[in-house]
């Protein structure tokens, strides 16, 4: 998914915003799930994160495509080379689309759910991993209530 709208300009009047190309060695994977799946993932990381007991971190940056069916999880180098999960899939960058830094498109757009520059590095798998299955748990359950 490349990162860039048709917004990537800043205001009118705001400073420059710097762009940070991204190192293909150092080039983050990329986790694309539904939509649904991934926002439960979200929110369950961000719960966990805030629990002062929890190891797991934060949720890392995570971009969005134009029609809002995907979301897509950004994910140490070396990830998809064992990522396995049904439902996922994991594609390695290579840096190909990754200017951290850009603006945030507006709505609608391919670009960033959450951004770079407002969370931390990137997802940690495993916690990514654990999230998405009770994502699943959870969006089954709810789908077997109606």
């Amino acid at each position: 998914m490349e990162s860039t709208g048709t917004n990537t300009a800043p205001a009118p009047g705001a400073p420059p915003v710097p762009v940070l190309p991204v190192v293909a060695a150092d080039a983050p994977d990329l986790v694309t799930v539904p939509a649904r799946q991934g926002l439960e993932a979200v929110d369950i990381i961000r719960r966990a994160a805030g629990q002062a007991a929890s190891p797991a971190g934060g949720v890392g940056p995570v971009l969005h495509d134009g029609s809002g069916g995907t979301l897509g999880f950004l994910v140490p180098p070396g990830t998809a080379d064992a990522w396995d999960l049904p439902g996922s899939a994991c594609t390695q960058t290579n840096g190909r689309g990754m200017r951290f830094g850009d603006v945030s498109p507006s709505a609608g757009a391919t670009g960033w759910l959450l951004p770079p520059e407002a969370v931390g590095p990137v997802t940690d798998p495993e916690v990514l991993r654990a999230a998405l299955g009770e994502a699943a748990r959870l969006i089954e359950a709810a789908d077997n209530c109606r």
